[in-house]
């Protein structure tokens, strides 16, 4: 497992990893209807292991091995464009001082940022930056910068 991750941070075993390779050796011998653990039935537990490592934790658009998608949901390359788009939106309503609806807001971004994103992305950075207490939405659906 340590070496799925070596040259892009650490990647350690949790305490709940290592008993559920205990638990698929335990299981492999089983179905040999062995009593006895031994290497074979370790080594087809790592294997079965890295697999669904693989399996769940590969980020689609790097192809990288992303422990951060199983222990957070997201890809750190998807964080990154996130966090990227958070600060475009907020340099954006900078450079225009004044308010926008949202639906304004979006298209002045899709115009001006260099990567494309979805209305769901869009979204999703507008609450990030609102639990952050960067912008505000009033009720009229407009979004400006919070006041210092």
């Amino acid at each position: 497992m340590r070496k799925i991750g070596m040259g892009r941070g650490a990647v350690t075993a949790y305490p709940r990893q290592l008993e559920s390779l205990i638990r698929l050796a335990e299981a492999h011998a089983r179905m040999r209807l062995s009593n006895v653990v031994e290497e074979l039935d370790v080594n087809e537990a790592t294997r079965l292991h890295k697999e669904a490592i693989k399996q769940s934790a590969t980020d689609p658009k790097t192809g990288q091995i992303d422990m951060e998608i199983l222990m957070t949901g997201m890809s750190a390359s998807s964080r990154a464009k996130r966090a990227e788009l958070g600060k475009f939106l907020i340099q954006t309503l900078k450079n225009a001082n004044r308010s926008f609806k949202m639906n304004e807001l979006y298209d002045a971004c899709k115009e001006g940022y260099k990567d494309g994103f979805s209305q769901i992305q869009y979204e999703m950075v507008l609450r990030d930056l609102q639990e952050e207490n960067k912008i505000v939405q009033t009720s009229n659906r407009h979004i400006r910068l919070k006041e210092a």
